[in-house]
């Protein structure tokens, strides 16, 4: 069951800073955290959790932000709950409400927030993202689009992805041997081609 209660997102100001510490309010954490529509994504995220009879499920901002702290920086799942500890920038990113040196979960519970937030629904998240920080009217000049009297420079080429953690999930990687398959089929296409265009023989294995 994930209770879901619509509250307002914790501000730097509002964190229950370590003593003696001043957190920096243009740290990378503080500032990827204002991007995200935790409301939104939460009323989605709400309906992973349709049984009635266990537990509550951690919050939305506790389950992605640990998902995305570790994937933008490649901790394994110890290192990922070791660095939460020790990093008040990483607590403040997860929704805690102050400066803590406990583990805020257990290990094991990483195992449930990847089922639950699985590669799928984190790529919808991130379009919510995209689209969240995409500016529906523009002011005229402020740069965020080009003025209508302009003439287009060109055809749209695709969409720029700026920030790592907004990456598309389905992309393939250079040890994925499907990349092999498709590099084979395509140079067969170019013999094929070039057999046709000077009337040669078309070889066959």
């Amino acid at each position: 069951m994930y209770k879901f209660e619509r509250y307002r997102q914790l501000g730097l100001a509002d964190f229950n800073q370590p003593v003696g510490f001043k957190m920096d309010p243009e740290n990378r954490w503080v500032k990827k955290s204002e991007t995200i529509p935790r409301d939104t994504i939460e009323e989605k995220y709400a309906k992973l959790f349709p049984s009635k009879t266990v537990m509550p499920a951690k919050p939305l901002r506790m389950a992605l932000g640990s998902l995305l702290i570790q994937k933008q920086l490649g901790f394994s799942d110890r290192e990922l709950v070791e660095e939460i500890m020790e990093n008040p920038y990483f607590q403040y990113f997860i929704g805690l409400p102050g400066y803590q040196t406990e583990a805020p979960f257990v290990l094991s519970l990483l195992v449930e927030f990847r089922k639950r937030l699985t590669d799928d629904v984190l790529s919808e998240i991130n379009e919510m993202i995209i689209a969240y920080n995409t500016p529906d009217d523009p002011t005229p000049g402020d740069g965020s689009h080009p003025d209508t009297d302009e003439k287009d420079s060109g055809e749209n080429s695709g969409t720029v992805i700026l920030d790592a953690t907004c990456a598309p999930q389905k992309i393939s990687f250079p040890q994925d041997v499907n990349l092999l398959n498709e590099a084979r089929e395509n140079l067969e296409e170019i013999v094929d081609d070039l057999c046709r265009r000077f009337d040669y023989y078309i070889p066959r294995m």
